[in-house]
């Protein structure tokens, strides 16, 4: 079970990615937007290897670059590769599974900053089903459908993870750090046509909540069975409540007990697509949260939905540049600025 964090009083954060091609300047937007629960965002636009999937990649038995995809080389013997990720986790070795600048040059940059007046800082790494579903081997098929390959998956993931927050931790001086698994390929549970099935799922996120010492969450910017995961128990639940709210809020029931048990519910109330955030204004996303918050708290008590809720954009920032990013995450500060405003006790 992940460790539940200290509730974020609606603070706002962000999720994933930006536009920015130097990671000093999206690392300095970053701390300068949200100074009490920053994020360490991902640089796709530097190039292939800072995307997702590949940027945890680097680590991965039998991986194989060609054409712009990522593949698993099953026309050879694996078997000790994967062997050495096996022993690993069971001991617990994960110096070897660090990030080099090549795949995560924010991360990287993010570590040179001293940071011991933030609450909680974030970081993304690939969950084991997306990054198995976007894999394939020799014959075309998802890793993620090989039982040894996804058990294997899971662990390397677990070891990564628990680099990442004892790197942070070390370089930063944060007390509490939260890694979030990006699955947007939990929308296929229950998916007839990509199946993904909840046990292995399950096992998986067991296998890294087992290693990880911190926060654990997990973010899905598409619907998916909102029930599962919250009875994952993850740290933190995030989404893209721009999109999906109305799907998630079928849930009302487990999203209560899930905050009722400390998790928190990130809430991506800011479209990330540039396109579509400038059809809005802060005024017309806050009067959207407002009206989740009252659907919500017509249910429970409203200071557990603003101590358990954390203001986010919707997913990584899309087709904006830096000043477009820049106005994205601001939306979502200024979101959370007045639910705190007008909610005086919160800490």
């Amino acid at each position: 079970m992940a460790k539940m964090i200290a509730s974020p009083n609606s603070l706002a954060t962000g999720v994933g990615a930006l536009p920015h091609t130097n990671p000093v300047e999206a690392c300095d937007d970053v701390l300068a937007v949200f100074p009490e629960f920053p994020y360490i965002p991902t640089l796709p636009d530097r190039g292939q290897l800072e995307s997702i999937v590949f940027n945890d990649s680097e680590q991965l038995p039998g991986r194989v670059i060609r054409e712009d995809r990522l593949l698993f080389d099953s026309t050879r013997d694996q078997t000790a590769a994967m062997e050495s990720v096996y022993m690993d986790y069971v001991e617990g070795n994960y110096a070897a599974y660090g990030l080099h600048r090549e795949y995560a040059s924010a991360f990287i940059e993010m570590m040179s900053r001293r940071l011991p007046a933030v609450q909680v800082l974030k970081c993304q790494v690939t969950g084991p089903v997306t990054f198995g579903m976007q894999v394939v081997d020799a014959n075309k098929r998802p890793i993620y459908y090989d039982t040894q390959l996804a058990d294997v998956l899971s662990k390397m993931i677990a070891l990564k993870a628990r680099w990442c927050e004892e790197e942070m931790k070390k370089k930063t001086g944060v007390s509490g750090t939260l890694i979030v698994l990006n699955e947007p390929y939990l929308a296929s549970l229950g998916s007839s046509v990509v199946p993904v099935d909840r046990e292995s799922v399950r096992t998986g996120w067991e296998d890294i909540a087992a290693l990880v010492e911190g926060g654990l969450g997990v973010h899905c910017c598409s619907n998916t069975d909102w029930e599962f995961v919250l009875g994952l128990n993850p740290s933190v639940v995030s989404l893209d409540a721009y999109a999906t709210a109305r799907e998630f809020l079928l849930y009302t029931e487990a999203i209560i007990s899930y905050m009722e048990r400390g998790g928190v519910v990130a809430w991506g109330i800011v479209p990330a697509d540039y396109r579509i955030f400038t059809t809005e204004t802060v005024d017309s996303l806050y009067e959207r949260y407002l009206a989740i918050r009252s659907q919500l708290t017509a249910r429970m008590p409203e200071d557990l939905f603003d101590a358990q809720s954390l203001i986010t954009p919707s997913c990584g920032i899309r087709f904006a540049d830096r000043n477009g990013s820049r106005a994205i995450m601001g939306a979502a500060a200024e979101i959370s600025r007045r639910i705190r405003t007008e909610n005086r006790d919160l800490p």
